[in-house]
């Protein structure tokens, strides 16, 4: 036997649902087997973790559980063991449980279920840990697979395997009925594409001019044909009366436990619908045809790959409507047709009417020029004496948490008020006795009380939750904060260092918008003013972009808002 100061330390979780309390799980029965198991063993407790009337399908909202979780990671006690009646009670997520457990081991502390016989430090607790996890993957497995060929099943009988109908398309009763309304734009489009060699811009152009809209749906308000929209009319088999399915598949991603995302795959399930078709598979196979060739026609003439990274594509706005202005490539060739250069220039997303949207601002602004303009009305900023002293400041500033530590323990007291009447409750049914002529109608009242309860601790808990989150959210911003602060003070010296990418990230933390002026004025500037992010000064200061006395831009230094 050790002696009292050898003593292992440990930790006691309980947790009971309110169905559970009457089939020999209540917190007092679990509390006291752990507690006869640590005497037994000679364990001093050192912390007792309480969840009453929790489920255990989730510990997002087990506060208890994640205060003690917060402790091991904190080293508080410096226990080796936390133990739980059974492994069930610990949590029911088989994800949230091994991932608790992972955390745990991770800070020297494993698990014992005393009802399980169950320890995490013995082999047979790892292989018990090892089973766990590979029954959770392959149950979440066997869903997505099942739910996969349900589907699959569904598209080879030729039905709609449900989702918005496409346009052109009604659903009655689950199945595609052609909409009449819609159907006229889907046969002219297949027309102008096939028999009159248009391509989706010219349609969509045709089709503007033509008076010929979209009906706003569901899942789609825009009156226009964007060529977006023209291209997946052109390319979907359903127009010509047929399903497909696996066109677009859903896989994990390589190195993730649960995080999927579409692929595109060639071999997919075609086969006849039980739909009519809008145009028919004559004309679908031609335009497909034509597809393939002008891709392989866009190949030869895009031989060179652009991954240009933009430093101000969507940050710049357009001085009419507002947009976004995002940059676009235009290729100089020579009379040959040999390649000459490329150039860049900032446009308006809105410019084009095939795009689903209108814009009447037509003007290009070069793109090496705004960019020059904007890094230098930034480095011009940094450099003021006023704006240093003042980044300076906000970086030694602490961030005031007081209002929501307050709302915190405010909580709490309203939590454990809570917790107190509902034990009062419990007590109070255990107390009736059997025999009282009343004993169904008072038994039913206290269960409706205890259901009230237990609704306010859930509403209590929630609250909780978010505001520690709020509290965590507002802590890591003022980190972040700081470090971009500290990026701006030394900017001269790293920017030039920066990669593309790297570059367009910095730009991206620091600028809200960059407002350019309608026409290039007659010193050359393009750039009106410039929002930030972050404030950088108490007010607004200009900045001359000239080598004049004259003031061009007014860089706009207070943060911006939602």
């Amino acid at each position: 036997m050790t002696n009292k100061q050898e003593k292992i330390k440990v930790y006691l979780y309980t947790r009971v649902s309110t169905a559970m309390q009457v089939d020999g799980y209540s917190l007092e029965a679990q509390k006291a087997k752990m507690k006869a198991f640590c005497e037994f063993n000679n364990y001093e407790i050192v912390g007792e973790y309480e969840d009453a009337g929790i489920s255990g399908k989730s510990i997002e909202n087990r506060i208890k559980f994640n205060r003690m979780m917060d402790d091991i990671k904190t080293m508080k006690n410096d226990v080796s063991y936390v133990l739980v009646f059974k492994l069930s009670r610990f949590g029911r997520n088989a994800a949230d449980t091994l991932n608790s457990l992972q955390v745990m081991q991770d800070f020297g502390v494993n698990l014992i279920c005393v009802e399980d016989g169950l320890d995490s430090s013995k082999d047979s607790g790892k292989l018990m840990i090892s089973v766990l996890s590979a029954v959770a993957e392959i149950e979440r497995e066997n869903i997505r697979v099942q739910t996969m060929e349900g589907r699959m099943q569904k598209a080879r009988e030729g039905k709609w395997n449900g989702g918005f109908a496409p346009y052109g398309y009604k659903l009655v009763d689950g199945a595609l009925v052609i909409n009449e309304e819609e159907a006229p734009a889907i046969r002219t489009i297949y027309d102008l594409y096939v028999n009159h060699n248009m391509g989706v811009a010219g349609i969509a152009r045709y089709l503007d001019t033509h008076g010929i809209s979209k009906i706003p749906r569901q899942n789609g308000k825009s009156t226009l044909f964007s060529t977006a929209v023209l291209k997946q009319i052109l390319r979907n088999p359903v127009y010509c009366g047929k399903i497909a399915y696996g066109r677009r598949r859903l896989e994990k991603v390589h190195g993730t436990r649960n995080d999927y995302h579409l692929v595109n795959h060639d071999d997919y399930i075609l086969v006849p619908g039980i739909h009519d078709e809008i145009v028919t598979e004559e004309i679908w196979e031609q335009a497909q045809i034509i597809r393939q060739a002008n891709g392989e026609r866009y190949k030869r003439y895009n031989r060179v790959e652009d991954e240009t990274i933009h430093l101000l594509s969507g940050i710049v706005k357009c001085p009419v409507c507002g947009a976004g202005m995002y940059a676009s490539k235009c290729t100089k060739r020579k009379s040959d047709g040999s390649f000459y250069k490329h150039f860049y220039y900032y446009g308006c997303k809105h410019r084009r009417s095939d795009r689903g949207h209108k814009c009447d601002y037509k003007k290009q602004i070069n793109e090496e020029i705004l960019d020059a303009a904007v890094m230098e009305a930034i480095s011009k900023t940094v450099q003021n004496k006023k704006c240093a002293d003042f980044l300076r400041s906000k970086i030694n500033s602490k961030v005031d948490v007081s209002d929501l530590d307050a709302e915190l323990e405010a909580l709490g007291k309203q939590l454990r008020q809570q917790n107190s009447r509902r034990d009062i409750i419990l007590a109070d049914i255990d107390n009736l006795d059997v025999d009282d002529k009343h004993y169904s109608r008072r038994k039913t009242d206290l269960e409706n009380s205890l259901y009230k309860v237990y609704d306010k601790i859930d509403e209590i808990e929630g609250l909780i939750i978010e505001s520690r989150a709020k509290k965590r959210t507002i802590i890591s911003d003022k980190m972040s904060v700081d470090n971009i602060y500290k990026s701006i003070i030394y900017l001269d010296k790293f920017f030039d260092k920066m990669n593309q990418q790297e570059r367009r990230d910095f730009i991206e933390h620091l600028v809200s918008e960059v407002q350019v002026f309608p026409e290039r004025t007659a010193l050359g500037q393009w750039l009106k003013s410039i929002k930030f992010k972050l404030p950088l000064l108490e007010k607004d200061m200009e900045i001359s972009l000239d080598k004049h006395n004259h003031v061009e831009t007014v860089v706009l230094l207070t943060k911006t808002t939602a």
